[in-house]
């Protein structure tokens, strides 16, 4: 679990979107962290208390001066002071224009802000509030205040908002102040300066106007390769075919359909790339002719041949023009799965390449799990099954130990 051992100290004011921390702090626990509370009064009139405390196993905190509960060891000792040595981070969220303006301003009045002013613990804000309030000349200069003092903000969102309007002030999705709270607590710097450049996912080789060819490729071991990418501070372009997924907000996103599409941006970003690592499951075939329109059934034609033609050659095609920059590639093989994984390291002249069997249970495309084999010209290193995200961890590290030397 990502977050195993990690404990997250989460502020809760009074908005409407306070219904959302539910999911939250269940999210967190999920993942392993401890998590505890602190609500303002006015955060309590959209959400209970109780609910918190369901979802996160710890008594929540709403007064500074707190009555002596038994059950609650937090009560003791300096209680906001004991709240805010406490965590390995503080996410503040929804946060009000009314608590920024406190923080900015050395205001302690309430359990939330006094904690918040305590805490030496990395701060997290995720502002949500009308537009108008937003965009208030005195709550940026707030939000500026606090940026500057290395407060990290999840910037709001436009979209629809309570007053039934649109406009900027709505929560960010969960996902960016997720990844917000990875930065903090599982992210590194080990890869800072490094341009790694990633492609994930299928290609789509048209037929006709509404048909093509492609594979089962999901995209998750090249999105979690980018995404870990990103967590240990590498500069990280994402070539990606045709997926179901949002890549990290950190990452720059390059939408690839067909092989030729993805080769053209892979030689786009490669000269000035530190690392490529090809994730994607290129078609080798593609369609001879594609036709303009749909290629419609004919009456009495039970049976019909499709031309194909190579696709282009991504792999090689980059190698030949190899600098000094790291290559690693991946090989799908069902049989003879080390001597056509080292042939291919081989005859494309790569670092290393990840060998998996899609036919092996736990592995391959859609499950979020993954059994891999790290080949390189020293030998092979056969990992057992474990998350995507870990597998991606483990490559990278592979790559961080060849750039240093």
């Amino acid at each position: 679990m990502k977050y195993a051992g990690k404990k997250i100290l989460l502020g809760v004011t009074g908005g409407i979107s306070a219904y959302k921390m539910a999911e939250a702090v269940r999210y967190f626990v999920k993942n392993g962290a401890e998590v505890r509370v602190i609500m303002t009064r006015s955060a309590c009139e959209f959400i209970t208390p109780l609910t918190i405390e369901t979802l996160s196993n710890n008594k929540v905190t709403t007064e500074i001066f707190p009555g002596r509960d038994p059950l609650a060891s937090e009560v003791t000792g300096t209680h906001h002071i004991d709240l805010a040595q406490w965590p390995d981070v503080f996410l503040i969220a929804p946060a009000t224009g009314n608590i920024i303006g406190k923080i900015a301003n050395g205001i302690a009045d309430d359990p939330l802000s006094t904690v918040a002013i305590a805490s030496a613990a990395p701060i997290v804000i995720a502002p949500a509030m009308n537009d108008k309030m937003w965009l208030n000349p005195i709550v940026q200069k707030n939000v500026g205040t606090l940026k500057s003092y290395g407060y990290r903000f999840v910037d709001p969102e436009f979209g629809f908002l309570a007053e039934g309007y649109e406009g900027v002030g709505r929560l960010a999705e969960l996902e960016k102040i997720y990844w917000s709270i990875d930065k903090v607590v599982i992210g590194s710097d080990i890869l800072k300066g490094k341009k790694i450049l990633v492609t994930a996912g299928p290609t789509q080789e048209a037929w006709d106007a509404v048909r093509f060819l492609t594979n089962h490729s999901s995209g998750k071991m090249g999105y979690a390769v980018a995404r870990q990418a990103s967590l240990m501070g590498a500069e990280v372009t994402l070539v990606s075919g045709p997926v179901n997924m949002m890549p990290p907000p950190d990452v720059v996103i390059e939408n690839a359909t067909s092989a030729e599409a993805m080769k053209i941006a892979v030689e786009k970003y490669f000269q000035t790339t530190d690392v490529l690592i090809m994730t994607a499951a290129v078609a080798d075939y593609k369609p001879a002719a594609s036709a303009a329109n749909k290629i419609k059934k004919q009456p009495g034609v039970t049976k019909i041949q499709i031309e194909l033609e190579e696709t282009p050659d991504i792999l090689a095609s980059v190698s030949s023009k190899k600098n000094c920059q790291i290559i690693v590639g991946f090989a799908i093989e069902t049989d003879n799965e080390i001597a056509n994984a080292k042939k291919k390291l081989e005859a494309k002249q790569l670092d290393f390449i990840v060998l998996n069997n899609p036919k092996e249970p736990g592995a391959g495309f859609h499950h979020d799990t993954n059994i891999v084999t790290l080949i390189d010209k020293n030998g092979n290193e056969k990992l057992p099954q474990m998350s995507k995200d870990e597998v991606a961890v483990k490559i990278l590290e592979k790559i961080k130990t060849l750039l240093q030397k």
